[in-house]
């Protein structure tokens, strides 16, 4: 994990994301497409554009910035790929032009910044890219620290005749950190798939947002936008504008 950086994850992920993740739920995109209203709206981390084209395909203009020209790749092989404009670099600085009715970050990955200024940046300036009535959305999920056991946790997420897979974590909770391997036996062959994430808890992101200069509008359970409680172990966080 030494030499982990913001591409690591889609350059390792890229040929196997879509089958793993490809699918997600048609209430997201209406979601996504009511916030965006006449757009345009950018995603941070669009990696191979299963959120993306289909936003783009509801008419609204769609941009994306990822750090993994292997996700970015599969996106482009996609129907209608070439559509979606694509800003490759850490989508920490948003390193774009223009204002957007929605920027939105989804799937957790948010959390590929691994630092809480890197954090605190992303939400500076995703406000200065907002207009004035635009929305920041971020889906992540509710951190459980109460799984790790002295600072580790090993889980199976797969087990047949033929393949097993296993996450295994470690937790530093100083920093909010957790280093994760997906490790996938299969064919006699061992694959590995590192993840580096920093976690943060809704309060912290509130404050985040408090700081760039914006406020906390919605925060549901999940995209059918019932409540979210104590009990939800995601939550979709909406930001706007202070007054």
């Amino acid at each position: 994990m030494d030499e982990y950086i913001s591409s690591t994850y889609g350059e390792r992920l890229a040929d196997v994301y879509d089958d793993w993740y490809g699918s997600f739920e048609d209430a997201a995109i209406e979601t996504l497409a009511d916030l965006a209203g006449s757009g345009p709206a950018l995603e941070l981390g669009v990696g191979t554009g299963r959120i993306a084209l289909p936003l783009a395909a509801k008419g609204i203009e769609v941009r994306g910035i990822d750090a993994s020209a292997a996700m970015v790749s599969k996106l482009r092989a996609r129907p209608e790929g070439d559509s979606i404009a694509v800003t490759m670099g850490n989508f920490a600085d948003v390193a774009v032009e223009g204002k957007f009715s929605l920027v939105f970050v989804v799937f957790n990955t948010f959390f590929a910044l691994l630092t809480q200024e890197e954090q605190v940046r992303c939400f500076r300036n995703v406000a200065e890219h907002l207009t004035g009535d635009g929305k920041f959305l971020i889906e992540v999920f509710v951190p459980d620290v109460a799984r790790f056991i002295a600072g580790q946790n090993v889980r199976a997420s797969t087990i047949t005749t033929e393949r097993v897979s296993l996450q295994v974590s470690e937790h530093n909770s100083v920093e909010q950190q957790v280093m994760s391997q997906h490790i996938v036996f299969f064919n006699n062959e061992v694959r590995q798939f590192p993840v580096k994430i920093r976690y943060a808890w809704p309060s912290e992101l509130d404050l985040m947002a408090q700081l760039a200069g914006l406020k906390l509008r919605h925060r549901w359970g999940n995209w059918n936008r019932e409540e979210f409680n104590s009990r939800s172990e995601k939550h979709i966080s909406v930001y706007e504008r202070l007054e």
